[in-house]
């Protein structure tokens, strides 16, 4: 597995990247040679964040960690990485009807809502992706994974680009083209 180590806000010294690699190095187990881990390290104010991004075989794997020393930040986003395969493991052995269902806090939707309503909307972000050709239940798995409320994909079955998202009341809805 490749590892790519940068920083943000703050230098990367050699022995903050070897600790990040060797501590990283530990969910190779799970990963094969052609998988791609980007790693920022960042300071803002006296947080230090640690964000993971793993590609594997069009899977995105992403986790975020946040605390007041960078070592522990690491070692925190080890262990989340290290759940998630776990859940991504043994999700896929079971069938989509097996799964549980999260839901949404509404009132955590409500204050977002609130916060927003009174500045004017904006991009603040752009983001570019390739879509590979998966089913709608490979979409909702990697949209769990992701821990997004959508997901865009291309459907294997019609080749064109279809919206899976999360429902309020934890059920999932499929936008496809006409």
């Amino acid at each position: 597995m490749k590892i790519n180590v940068r920083g943000k806000n703050i230098e990367v010294t050699p022995a903050l990247s070897e600790y990040a690699e060797k501590r990283l190095s530990k969910l190779d187990k799970h990963f094969d040679d052609k998988s791609d881990m980007q790693v920022v390290l960042s300071v803002i104010r006296e947080d230090h964040i640690v964000e993971v991004t793993v590609t594997l075989n069009g899977l995105m794997l992403r986790a975020e960690e946040s605390t007041g020393d960078m070592y522990t930040s690491i070692d925190m986003v080890v262990e989340k990485l290290d759940r998630q395969v776990r859940k991504y493991k043994t999700r896929m052995t079971r069938t989509l009807r097996q799964r549980g269902v999260r839901v949404i806090s509404e009132k955590h939707a409500a204050l977002e809502a609130e916060e927003r309503a009174g500045e004017e909307p904006r991009i603040v972000r752009n983001k570019r992706f390739t879509l590979k050709p998966m089913t709608v239940e490979e979409a909702i798995l990697q949209m769990d994974l992701l821990g997004h409320s959508f997901f865009v994909f291309s459907s294997a079955e019609s080749e064109a680009v279809n919206v899976v998202y999360r429902r309020r009341d934890g059920h999932y809805g499929l936008i496809e083209p006409e």
